[in-house]
C-alpha cells in the first residue's frame, strides 16, 4: 500500500506534509489567528464605549460582509491550485504586475500581523504576572522567549501545530463561554435584554468607530487557502473551514459582546468602559464566575496571544516558501525539513526578523503596547484589508476569461458587493486609525502609506522581473503540474490567464498581454 505521505527520494527534496490538514484543523489556524480572547477583552470594551449598547451588530455585520467575500474566494478556490493564496488569486485575475504588488503586500501584512503581537505578549505576561503575583516582570525577555517557543512551533511538522492549536483555542473561547453562562444564569445585571439591537441603538455616531474595531476583529480568516498542499480534500475542506471560520467569529464575537452589555446593565455598561476597559471583562467574570475565574482569563490571554503567533508565523512561512519557489525570493528560504516537512528556512528568517523589529523598539524606548503593538499591527491590518479588496476584485476578471459552469450570483455579484463593501470598510478604519494606533498624526500618516509604498515597490519589482528575469516573470503564480484529472475541480480552458493543462507535461500558456504585462 502506498503511504499517504510520500517522502521523496534522495534526488527529490521532501515537499510539505500534504493530506494532513481537516477542515477543523485548518479553523483552528485561522480562528487561532484572530485571537478572540484577546480581542474580546482587549479591544470591545472600546467598541463598547464608542458605539453604546448597539456594538454587537458591528460585529455580525462585519461577519456578513466577509461571508459575501467569502463566497466568490472559495468558489475560485476550486479553480486555482497554487500555493500563493491572496496572490495567485490576485494574478490569476488582474494580471501579474499587481499579483507580484499582492505578494509584497501580502509579507507586510502577515509580518505586521505577527510581529507587533510580540509586544503584546510581553505586556500581557508582565499584567499577568503583576495582577497574580504582585510581581514585575520585563517585557522584552518574555517577548524574545516568545520567539524561540514560536519558531519552535513552526519548525515542528504543520499538524504538531494545528493540536497545539485546537487546545489553546479550546481554552480561550471555553473561558468567554463560561463567562457567559455565568452572565445568562443570572440574568444579568436587570434581566436580559435585546434592546441595543435596536436601529436607534445601531446606527449612531459610534457606528463607523465599532465597524473599523469588528473588522480588525476578523484579520486573519482568509489564511485557509495557504493551507491547501497540506489540506485533507482541499476542494471541499478550505470552503467548510473558511465559512466556519468567519460564520464563528461573526457569531461568537456579537454573543460574547451582547452578554457582557448584559453584564452591566445596557444603562450602565458604557460608563463601565469609560472607567475601565481594560479592566471590563475581568470584573464581569469575578462578578459572575468568581475571582479564580478572572486569574484564570489573564493567564488564558497570553495563551490566545501565544496562539495567534503560531497561526500568523505558520501562514508567513508558507507565503514565505511559495515565493522562494517562485523565484521571487531566495531558493534557500523554499527548504523543507525532511523529517517535519516544514519551511524550517523561512520560519528562521521570519524570526530573525521579529527579533531584530522587537530589539530596534526595546533599544528605542518604545512602549510594548502602544508602539510596538499598535504602530507595526496598524499597516498590516491595511495590508491584509487591501489583499481582500484585491481578491474579490480579481474574482469576476478570472471568470470572466475562462469556461467554467459557476453562476453568476458567486462569479460576480458577490465578489462585487464585497469589493464595495471592503472598499467602504477600509474608509472607515483609515478614516479612524487613531482608534488603532493612539499616535500623533503624522504617525498615523506614515503607517497608512506603508500598504500603498509597498504595492508600488512590487509594482516596480514587477516591471524589473520582466525586463532581467522573464522566466520568473512569466512562470510566477501558475498552476502547479497536475497529477490526474478531478472531475469535482474544474479547470480553466485555454482561454484562461495561467491555464492548466489537460496533460501534466503541457507547460501553461502565459496571460494575455492586455491583462498580466
Amino acid at each position: 500500500m502506498s503511504s499517504p505521505m510520500p517522502k521523496g527520494t534522495p534526488d527529490e527534496p521532501p515537499g510539505l506534509r500534504t493530506g494532513t490538514l481537516s477542515t477543523a484543523d485548518i479553523s483552528f489556524f485561522v480562528v487561532s489567528a484572530a485571537a478572540p480572547l484577546t480581542v474580546m477583552a482587549g479591544v470591545a470594551p472600546v467598541a463598547i464605549l464608542l458605539g453604546g449598547i448597539g456594538a454587537p451588530v458591528g460585529y455580525l455585520l462585519a461577519g456578513l460582509t466577509l461571508t459575501v467575500f467569502a463566497v466568490g474566494f472559495t468558489t475560485m478556490s476550486r479553480h486555482v491550485r497554487s500555493a500563493g493564496a491572496f496572490y495567485a488569486y490576485i494574478t490569476r485575475g488582474l494580471g501579474r504586475p499587481i499579483g507580484i504588488a499582492a505578494a509584497l503586500v501580502a509579507m507586510l501584512g502577515y509580518n505586521g500581523m505577527e510581529i507587533g503581537v510580540y509586544g503584546l505578549l510581553g505586556s500581557a505576561t508582565s499584567d499577568t504576572a503583576t495582577a497574580l503575583t504582585g510581581h514585575h516582570v520585563p517585557w522584552l525577555p518574555v517577548s524574545l522567549a516568545g520567539l524561540l517557543l514560536i519558531w519552535y512551533g513552526g519548525y515542528r511538522s504543520i499538524d504538531f501545530g494545528a493540536k497545539l492549536l485546537g487546545v489553546l483555542l479550546v481554552a480561550e473561547t471555553g473561558i468567554l463561554v463560561l463567562l457567559a453562562g455565568g452572565v445568562l444564569l443570572a440574568g444579568g445585571a436587570h434581566g436580559l435584554s435585546l434592546g441595543g439591537l435596536a436601529p436607534a441603538h445601531v446606527l449612531t455616531g459610534g457606528t463607523a468607530a465599532v465597524l473599523a474595531c469588528a473588522f480588525a476583529a476578523f484579520t486573519g480568516f482568509e489564511s485557509t487557502v495557504i493551507y491547501r498542499r497540506e489540506a485533507k480534500d482541499p476542494e471541499r475542506t478550505i470552503p467548510r473551514a473558511t465559512y466556519l471560520a468567519v460564520a464563528f467569529l461573526g457569531l461568537f464575537y456579537a454573543f460574547v459582546v451582547w452578554t457582557v452589555i448584559q453584564a452591566f446593565g445596557e444603562d450602565k455598561v458604557v460608563q463601565a468602559a469609560a472607567d475601565d476597559p481594560g479592566g471590563l471583562f475581568f470584573a464581569a467574570i469575578t462578578t459572575y464566575v468568581g475571582a479564580w475565574a478572572a486569574d484564570l482569563m489573564h493567564v488564558l490571554i497570553v495563551t490566545s496571544v501565544l496562539a495567534s503567533l503560531l497561526a500568523f508565523h505558520n501562514a508567513i512561512n508558507r507565503y514565505t516558501l511559495s515565493l522562494a519557489e517562485e523565484g521571487v525570493l531566495p531558493k534557500t528560504l523554499g527548504r523543507i525539513h525532511s523529517r517535519h516537512r516544514s519551511p524550517y528556512v523561512a520560519g528562521a528568517a521570519q524570526t530573525v526578523l521579529g527579533a531584530v523589529v522587537v530589539l530596534a523598539f526595546a533599544l528605542a524606548g518604545a512602549d510594548p503596547y502602544q508602539q510596538l503593538l499598535l504602530w507595526v499591527n496598524t499597516p498590516g491590518m491595511l495590508g491584509l484589508m487591501v489583499l481582500q479588496l484585491l481578491a474579490a476584485l480579481a474574482v469576476p476578471f478570472f471568470f470572466r476569461r475562462i469556461d467554467h459552469r459557476e453562476g453568476l450570483l458567486r462569479t460576480v455579484v458577490a465578489p462585487v458587493t464585497a469589493f464595495v463593501l471592503l472598499a467602504g470598510a477600509i474608509g472607515l478604519v483609515a478614516a479612524n486609525i487613531e482608534l488603532f494606533t493612539a499616535a500623533s498624526t503624522t504617525v498615523n500618516t506614515v503607517l497608512v502609506s506603508l500598504v500603498p509604498a509597498v504595492f508600488l515597490l512590487g509594482l516596480l519589482l514587477a516591471y524589473r522581473l520582466r525586463r532581467t528575469r522573464p522566466e520568473v516573470y512569466a512562470n510566477f503564480a501558475t498552476e502547479p503540474p497536475t497529477e490526474g484529472t478531478d472531475p469535482s475541480c474544474p479547470h480553466p480552458t485555454s482561454s484562461s490567464s495561467t491555464p492548466e493543462s489537460a496533460t501534466p507535461n503541457s507547460p501553461a500558456r502565459p496571460p494575455s498581454p492586455s491583462m498580466a504585462d
